[in-house]
């Protein structure tokens, strides 16, 4: 009897250990949290990464099992998937992968490859937090981890699973579980961090005004020119967010960039006193030096501390607010699977809706929406697809009107460097030529050596954040950087991108770019759902290849970078060898076979499917025009009509991280007498006692985010729980140390007197 109780006493405090040291010691790492993201009300994630693994917290207001998983168009089909749930004060936690054309019930990988670092159930909440690398190098079974645009896969059940869980259909529900995805930047996310002296921080709104929505398939670009002539000294524009007028206008919105315009005329003078107008009516107007740039799916973008964009009076007065609306229902490739995923989204981030949505009376979850700035909504209710039924409808045929636009955070508190925006990629025409039936269209965007050269500073710049454009079926992107001969690392490279998530993506490190380096925007695109070829232009019909660099310090003779293949190159690429001159339509002179025949025609014509290899051979190693813009809209002197692609000698190559490393393998899923997975990781709980109550502590406290009242200005999104989601006090290091020796002497003591 005394040798059980004294294993009974050592067991406990080996678990009381275990459990100051999982909360306050192991997992230091995310004791402050990089990013959070509400998933829908029920579902929260957090995670912090570094170069080598990432550490994960679920967060779910359910007490059954949840799930965390990756796909390629996230969906459920071919996907990667952790499982897990508390039972009997143990955490279970799988590693599992789901193959397409199955019952979706996954099926647990040979390879474990996550490590369980702390789990417990609370009366309304299960919290697991884990961690894996960032490539497990489980080809198989496991998706990479990488910069790419990751679709992230949610899941949550009411029910847990049945003991063991190994067999088909051992997971209730498993299709039901399934909430939604949602693309995501997992590594270089930009953080929305609370700003720092938030006393010398002042916001100011620019807003449209009433701007009628589209009614049909075209595209409005909106323009409204803003005068600011408050700024009579110098101040640092720190973070921009969205400000979005409603939840059904939201859906219309596919970008806002505000522009600086250079120099005072009357002309801008009486334009800002305007209600703004379509874009094409203000080609001649000076403003195309971007100062912030959002995109459909993003909350806006967070400066570094070392440098902000400058505003000034002395240096421009007058700026535009350029807003691309395009009506959903008659956007290409516009599903109502996708127009269903970007309302959740945009109602996660600040939306004021017209919903009429489920009220909670748990006072957390209104804590939490207060300490998001987002509304509530419940997943998998009428409000998920409001655009599918009819009070959508009626709230659409409403909402007729948009008074969005962009909220600036600015201080006099001056920092570092002056920050800048480069564009490089394909100037938007009709140039730009897309084939249909393709599933890899190659085009690239050059900012060719001579435009660096004559527009950077000596020392160079630094690139810091960057954000790929492209509309519909636009597939990957890559910013490649050749210096000399050499090609050097990608500076981005996203092979899995989402039209609808364009965000700006924090580089780990500043890119120099050096005068009389050259830097290619390769966009790749995907056309085999489109019978008829797409050209570059605005539109979302047409497609763009942009890459818009920030970068430090700011320099005034290079705005945009682009260029446009000649028309030599296009003639040659669609088999035509003279246009006639003087003819309108423009009509074929040669070869005799084509001869007057329209341009139009040859193009609609073109028999892509035969000679869509030749054409690409053309279009990437022909002659193209370089465009070197400055801020006055004007080209760059001394730079040639006409240029080719770099000559590349070394080109970069990945390295293969995998090779020779072996995981965690196991050869059978195999059962133990009790039913339990010996391969599976089981772990003790934490118990549900007031400390570890996630809602208390976390939600309604807030005590995750110090002075959260004082820099909460905006509704700013919170991307730190602290650690105190998992209740445990964040202690000074001191008092970690101290704790653990007071335990480990403790139980000493007590073994003793045992």
């Amino acid at each position: 009897m005394k040798i059980t109780i004294q294993k009974r006493i050592v067991h406990l405090l080996g678990y009381i250990l275990w459990l100051l040291v999982a909360c306050c010691g192991e997992l230091g790492l995310a004791s402050h949290w990089e990013h959070a993201v509400d998933f829908d009300h029920n579902y929260r994630l957090l995670w912090t990464s570094n170069n080598q693994d990432i550490t994960f917290e679920i967060q779910a207001k359910t007490l059954g099992y949840v799930g965390l998983g990756f796909s390629h168009d996230g969906t459920l089909a071919d996907s990667d998937i952790a499982i897990g749930w508390i039972d009997q004060g143990h955490v279970h936690f799988q590693d599992r992968h789901i193959r397409a054309g199955s019952d979706g019930d996954p099926i647990i990988d040979k390879s474990q490859d996550y490590t369980v670092l702390l789990g417990y159930e609370n009366v309304t909440h299960t919290v697991i937090r884990f961690k894996r690398n960032l490539d497990t190098c489980d080809n198989k079974d496991d998706f990479p981890i990488t910069n790419d645009t990751m679709r992230v896969i949610f899941l949550y059940s009411k029910e847990k699973p049945t003991k063991g869980s190994t067999l088909p259909g051992s997971l209730p529900a498993p299709l039901e579980s399934f909430k939604g995805s949602r693309s995501v930047f997992l590594t270089q996310r930009t953080s929305q961090h609370p700003l720092q002296n938030p006393a010398s921080i002042n916001i100011l709104e620019l807003r449209n005004e009433d701007v009628e929505l589209p009614e049909s398939d075209e595209s409005l670009y909106w323009c409204k020119i803003f005068k600011l002539d408050d700024f009579h000294q110098k101040h640092h524009l720190v973070r921009y967010e969205p400000v979005f007028d409603s939840s059904t206008s939201v859906l219309f919105l596919n970008h806002m960039i505000l522009y600086e315009c250079q120099g005072l005329s009357k002309e801008l003078e009486m334009l800002s006193r305007e209600r703004g107008q379509p874009c094409f009516r203000l080609q001649p107007m000076h403003c195309n030096t971007v100062v912030a740039n959002w995109a459909r799916g993003s909350d806006g973008f967070s400066f570094p501390q070392e440098t902000g964009y400058p505003l000034d009076s002395h240096q421009a007065t007058f700026y535009m607010l350029e807003t691309h609306y395009n009506n959903p229902d008659y956007s290409y490739d516009f599903s109502s699977f996708y127009r269903k995923n970007l309302s959740k989204q945009q109602r996660n981030m600040n939306i004021h809706g017209d919903d009429d949505e489920d009220d909670d009376d748990d006072g957390a979850d209104v804590d939490a929406n207060e300490d998001t700035g987002r509304d509530e909504y419940e997943p998998g209710s009428d409000s998920d697809v409001e655009l599918d039924s009819d009070d959508g409808a009626a709230a659409a045929e409403q909402q007729v009107v948009d008074n969005s636009g962009l909220k600036l955070y600015y201080t006099q508190t001056l920092r570092n460097f002056d920050a800048g925006v480069l564009s490089v990629g394909l100037d938007p025409n009709w140039r730009h030529i897309i084939p249909p039936g393709q599933e890899k269209v190659v085009s690239e965007g050059h900012c060719i050596g001579s435009c660096t050269e004559k527009g950077l500073p000596k020392e160079g710049i630094n690139i810091f954040a960057v954000m790929t454009r492209t509309h519909l079926i636009g597939r990957q992107v890559k910013l490649r950087q050749i210096r000399g001969s050499e090609e050097h690392q990608p500076i981005v490279h996203d092979t899995n991108i989402d039209p609808s998530y364009q965000d700006y993506r924090r580089l780990p490190a500043p890119v120099k770019v050096l005068p009389g380096d050259s830097l290619i925007a390769e966009c790749i695109y995907d056309s085999s759902s489109r019978k008829s070829i797409t050209l570059g232009g605005m539109t979302t019909r047409e497609e763009i290849c942009l890459v818009l660099t920030l970068y430090y310090p700011r320099q005034k003779e290079l705005t945009s970078c682009h260029s446009l293949p000649s028309l030599p190159t296009v003639l040659h690429s669609l088999g035509i060898e003279e246009l006639a001159s003087g003819t309108n339509p423009v009509v074929i002179a040669s070869p005799p076979e084509l001869a007057g025949m329209t341009l139009e025609k040859r193009l609609t014509s073109y028999d892509w499917a035969n000679q869509f290899e030749s054409f690409q051979y053309v279009t990437r190693r022909g002659s193209f025009k370089p465009l070197c813009w400055t801020p006055n809209n004007s080209m760059l002197p001394g730079i040639e009509l006409e240029s080719y692609g770099s000559n590349i000698t070394r080109y970069w190559k990945p390295v293969n991280k995998c090779r020779n490393i072996h995981t965690n393998m196991v050869t059978e899923p195999m059962q133990d007498s009790d039913g339990s997975q010996p391969n599976m990781i089981d772990m003790p709980a934490m118990d549900d006692h007031e400390s570890t109550n996630m809602i208390d502590v976390d939600l309604r406290a807030k005590v995750a985010r110090p002075n959260s009242n004082a820099n909460n200005q905006g509704g700013g999104r919170p991307t730190s729980t602290g650690g105190h989601s998992d209740g445990c006090r964040q202690l000074p290091r001191y008092e970690n140390v101290f704790a653990t020796l007071a335990l480990l002497a403790t139980s000493r003591i007590v073994i003793g007197l045992i």
